[in-house]
Parts: C-alpha cells; structure tokens; sequence
C-alpha cells in the first residue's frame, strides 16, 4: 500500500504550509537560491537526511540551517518527519516533497516521474525499517563534509555516491552503501586521494554475514582492475574487534562465496568505529595489522595518482535520471546556475 507522508504518525504538524496548487513550485523557484536548489538534489539522491547532517553539508550552525528548511517545508520543497526514539527525541528528518521535486524535473527539462520521484516512494522510508541503516550512513558522508569544511580546504570530499547509486553500477557483484572519494593536501605536498566503498554496520547482521560480502569485491576488483578499499563502520570498539578477529581467521562455515580477508588480498579491507574518532581522521586499521590507525588517504595504494578534475561522462552513472550533486554546496548567496564555490558561512 502506498505510504501517504501526510498519515504518517510521527510527522510534525503542518501549521503554515502552502496548499498545493499547479502555482507553487514557481513560487518555490522564485525564492531558491543555488544552494537550495543543491541541497534538494542531495535529498533526491540520498533519500533522507537529517537536520543535523544538512547543517554538517552546508550550515555554519543547526540553528541557520533549522531556519531555512522551515522555509522550504513551508513551500513543501521538503517534507520531514521525527522517527519515535528508544530514549530522547529524534531529530527531524527530511526527505523531497513534490514542489521540490517539480523544480528539479523543471531543470533538467524532464518530469518528476521521469526523474525517478514519487512521493510516496520518497515518503516511504519513514516507516522502513532501514532507516537508522541509511541514517548513519549518510551521517559518515556527512562526517567527512564537515571535517572538510573545516580544513580551510586541505580535505575535500570530492565524490559521495548513494547505495542505490552503487546498486545500479555495481550491484551484480557488491552492493556498498556508499562510494566516496577523499582528497587530503599535506602542507608542501601533493594532494593524494582515496576512493573507497563503505559498509556500515548496525550491529544487526551476523559478522560472518559481513565477512561474506567481501567475495563480492572480489569479483568486482577482478573484473575492473581496481582494488579499491572497503570501509567497514561499526557501531562500537568492540564490535570492531570481533569483526577483525574474523577477518584474521579462516572463511566461516556453511555460508556459500564466504572468505576471510587473509583470503582475498586483492581487496584492501580496513575498520573502524566511534570510538576511534571521527572518520576523516586516523581511525582505520586495515585487516592483518595491529596499527596504528591510519587516515583514509594512507589506505590508498602506494603511487596512487590523484586524478584530475574532468569532464562529465555522457549520461549520469549508474542510468540514472540524473547526476550524483557535488558533496559541496554552493557558497550560501550564490545565484542559481553558479559553479560550486568555496562553503561561506551563513550564520
């Protein structure tokens, strides 16, 4: 049954919201600005994001970025809702409304549908039970944004592809839950890069489960020549423990196409976890090692060039209706139709 995002029982109330009318998205259009217009492509490629992880993207606060999704809610560009909470409250998370979505549909000459939007679909996800998956997730990628933002242009996190993104590309073989690329510019140095896939744990699966999907990569590195690392987030140190204990070991029993990292070398295979501090920093430990943690770019092969900036490809990778939106925002009063420029910020 389609999921109606206006019965959903956790959505905040709907005082102030426009009607909706054929007119609204061109009012919308009138009042966004290149930022806006970015940050709507980031929800339509990801799904959900939180307040929180939009402030990480592109806010200099919560409370800047808090103001102007309100405006957005109100001219239903978003739409949000507040999952209920073991303890506490959830922060309000947010996904494409339709006004939004027309806008978009309306640059790039296309119609939502063709875009891939339906509102029940996008509204969906509130009542998916891998929300918190998809949640934390986004919430690394927006982890790496923020140290990014930070560095006075030292990090950039110059690639974040969704998992239905990397399903659709890769999905026949290894199915991550996300792509990304990291660049760092050591002082008096060149930049390195490292691209990486991501699987991000919530401590729900078996670990020889987790172990298994590395016969994936297996097949994608063999097939492309690229042996490009995976990341494994999880949700605690001692998690992480015994994860990497079983990479250290033999491939587990009774699960067809399992493997132990000892057993894939052609797969750089590397942990971490909260507690190790945050993702952009020296927390990784690759599999088969002791230490000591490294930073993302340190788990690049050795002579790894970094690539330079080019063209777009022909089509949007993967087939998809459109293009993955730079994980840099405009600067906050850039005009639409601006390049992407340096992050100010607006509060």
């Amino acid at each position: 049954m389609p999921v109606s995002a206006a019965a959903l029982p956790w959505r905040p109330r709907a005082a102030g919201r426009l009607a909706r009318s054929p007119d609204l998205a061109a009012a919308l259009a009138a009042r966004l600005t290149a930022r806006d217009r970015w940050l709507l492509r980031m929800l339509h490629e990801h799904r959900v994001l939180t307040t929180t992880q939009i402030a990480q993207l592109a806010f200099g606060t919560t409370r800047a970025a808090t103001a102007r999704l309100a405006t957005l809610y109100q001219y239903r560009a978003v739409d949000r809702f507040r999952p209920l909470a073991a303890s506490g409250s959830a922060p309000l998370h947010f996904i494409l409304d339709d006004a939004g979505a027309a806008v978009l549909a309306a640059e790039d000459g296309t119609t939502p549908a063709a875009l891939g939007y339906r509102r029940d679909r996008a509204a969906a996800i509130a009542l998916s039970p891998r929300l918190g998956h998809t949640t934390g997730a986004n919430g690394f990628f927006t982890a790496l944004a923020a140290a990014a933002r930070t560095s006075h242009s030292r990090h950039k996190l110059e690639c974040w592809w969704s998992e239905r993104r990397c399903a659709a590309i890769w999905g026949d073989l290894a199915r991550p839950d996300g792509y990304g690329r990291w660049r760092e510019q050591p002082p008096g140095h060149p930049s390195v890069v490292a691209d990486f896939f991501l699987e991000y744990d919530t401590g729900s699966e078996d670990l020889p489960r987790l172990i298994t999907k590395l016969a994936g990569y297996a097949a994608l590195a063999a097939r492309t020549g690229i042996a490009t690392p995976v990341l494994f987030w999880l949700p605690s140190l001692r998690r992480e423990a015994a994860l990497r204990a079983r990479l250290a070991g033999p491939a587990p029993h009774g699960i067809p196409g399992a493997a132990s990292a000892a057993q894939i070398p052609g797969v750089p295979v590397a942990t971490s976890a909260p507690g190790a501090g945050g993702p952009a920093g020296a927390a990784w430990l690759r599999a088969g090692t002791t230490g000591p943690r490294l930073r993302l770019v340190q788990l690049a092969a050795p002579g790894t060039p970094a690539p330079a900036s080019g063209p777009q490809p022909a089509g949007p990778p993967g087939g998809l209706a459109w293009y993955p939106p730079d994980p840099a925002p405009p600067a906050w009063d850039a005009l639409p139709g601006t390049p992407r420029t340096g992050q100010a910020s607006d509060d």
